[in-house]
């Protein structure tokens, strides 16, 4: 069964940011997905459990893996003309390490923070 996202009155989609950067740390992995808010979709993602990222990298789950994983997800979001998106933290999230690596490694590769 599939939910639909709420419907938003106009006035409330204007202020809204369309596409949000959310970020997931594990012990084992890195990831990193830009959901689309009024559908309720992910427009992209990229994680160091992929098979194919797996075999490119030492380490699955430091620094570098966040930094790779944010310059492929960039590289991802402007194949799909993203060019825009907005950071969501988490209260125990700073910027700072791994989540300070994914947001370089995306305004290295020329994607906008709003």
């Amino acid at each position: 069964m599939v939910i639909p996202p709420p419907v938003r009155p106009p006035r409330i989609m204007k202020f809204l940011k369309p596409y949000v950067l959310k970020m997931h740390f594990t012990n084992k992995f890195v990831s990193a997905q830009v959901i689309h808010s009024p559908s309720a979709t992910i427009a992209s993602s990229a994680s160091s459990q992929e098979k194919v990222l797996r075999s490119s990298m030492e380490c699955t789950r430091d620094v570098a893996a966040a930094g790779k994983i944010g310059k492929i997800l960039g590289e991802r979001l402007l194949l799909k003309e993203i060019p825009a998106v907005s950071v969501f933290l988490k209260r125990e999230q700073k910027y700072h390490g791994k989540v300070k690596a994914v947001i370089d490694s995306l305004k290295e590769v020329g994607v906008k923070l709003v």
